[in-house]
């Protein structure tokens, strides 16, 4: 009986980064920020509730 070959070789891990996608989008969501003329605060608002509009208008195309 042959012994497993496949225990013995080292196995290869793919690691993929998307930091530049995320840049880009964090730099337009940025620009939409300023285009806008927000304030401060109302910016630091879209900021942090932007994204969960976002997601709950996602998913509920999504059902």
């Amino acid at each position: 009986m042959e012994p497993d070959t496949h225990a013995n070789k080292p196995q290869k891990i793919r690691i993929e980064q998307h930091s530049l996608t995320g840049c880009l989008w964090f730099a337009a969501w940025l620009f939409t920020i300023g285009f806008v003329h927000l304030s401060f605060w109302k910016g630091v608002l879209a900021i942090v509730l932007w994204p969960y509009y976002i997601g709950l208008h996602a998913s509920a195309l999504m059902h």
